[in-house]
């Protein structure tokens, strides 16, 4: 059975009144009736009950993350910053996926105003593209990271510069001689997808290379879409000789795909991706990709939602930062 603080004072022989504020450290209890009883808390196997607890406090001390995978290794790292921030100032973090699913994602976000969560950090460009309101109207600070914030109440962004990050990307293929540049699109609706078609397409313009919308393909973000995306480039009669995709997993798999078809990376197609995942390094040949400082998106969401959970948010402001070029095998 639950440990309560009624079993903890008849252990020790004092009210219950006098337990609470001994747990609380409250200074009106001596230090050693308060030794006494943490010694006894801690013998006993008592846990506090966190949602009366939250209820006196007015808060929780939890921070609700939408992501819209566990399986992205991008929203891994990302979400490792968050946590290290959070446990140094004494908070947890609530975990939803969204699966990029419609119901999943309005349940993801209900689950965490459910919660009760003190802020909601949302790592999935779609729930933050789609659902800014219904986060809004849960009252607590909301960071969208690599989303664009509509200015709505309590709502700010976290994100890496796309457009400057696909710029760099382009301009790497062009300054090796391509000129038929291919690009692998993200999920459709995201915005971090739609600025890093636009950041291609004005690296091209800089350049004098027509636009080509043959050369634009449709992708998910996944593997899958690299591989069906490779299929379609090579079935053109005047093929690419160059690509950037969305992102590395969208890039893994169409490195696959080309080795498969026995096209030679990069040699005959050069490819560039996006993030700068662990397995970039480790696929062969190593993927060139524009490395988005990951640690540091989940450390500075976590920052400005405490700077705005304890009161500090007048100098708070939307925070962009910048990608880099990682150049290895595949170009």
């Amino acid at each position: 059975m639950k440990i309560s603080i009624k079993d903890i004072a008849r252990a020790a022989g004092v009210s219950h009144s006098t337990v609470s504020r001994a747990l609380s450290d409250s200074p009106l209890i001596n230090a050693a009736t308060k030794s006494r009883i943490h010694q006894l808390a801690q013998e006993m196997g008592y846990s506090p009950d966190a949602g009366a607890r939250s209820l006196v406090r007015g808060h929780t001390c939890t921070v609700g993350v939408v992501v819209t995978t566990v399986a992205d290794p991008f929203s891994a790292e990302v979400v490792e910053g968050i946590e290290g921030a959070a446990y140094a100032h004494g908070y947890s973090v609530i975990l939803a996926a969204s699966q990029d699913d419609p119901e999943r994602e309005t349940a993801a976000v209900e689950t965490l105003r459910s919660k009760r969560v003190d802020a909601v950090i949302v790592t999935s460009s779609r729930v933050g593209a789609l659902h800014q309101e219904r986060l809004g109207a849960a009252g607590v600070p909301v960071i969208l990271l690599n989303s664009h914030s509509q200015q709505l109440p309590h709502t700010f962004s976290v994100r890496v510069d796309d457009q400057h990050g696909a710029r760099l990307a382009t301009e790497h293929l062009l300054a090796l001689g391509h000129r038929r540049i291919a690009h692998v699109a993200g999920p459709a609706g995201h915005s971090s997808s739609a600025d890093r078609l636009a950041g291609y397409r004005a690296a091209l313009a800089e350049a004098g290379v027509p636009f080509d919308g043959a050369l634009v393909f449709a992708g998910t973000g996944r593997p899958a879409a690299g591989e069906q995306a490779a299929a379609s480039l090579m079935a053109l009669a005047d093929r690419p000789t160059a690509v950037f995709c969305y992102n590395d997993m969208t890039a893994i798999g169409l490195l696959r795909a080309a080795r498969q078809a026995g096209l030679a990376v990069p040699r005959e197609l050069a490819v560039v991706g996006f993030d700068d995942i662990p397995l970039a390094s480790y696929v062969s040949p190593a993927l060139t990709t524009v490395a988005q400082p990951k640690f540091e998106l989940g450390q500075q969401a976590m920052a400005m939602a405490l700077a705005l959970m304890v009161g500090r948010g007048e100098g708070v402001g939307d925070v962009v930062l910048q990608g880099r070029l990682v150049v290895r095998e595949s170009t």
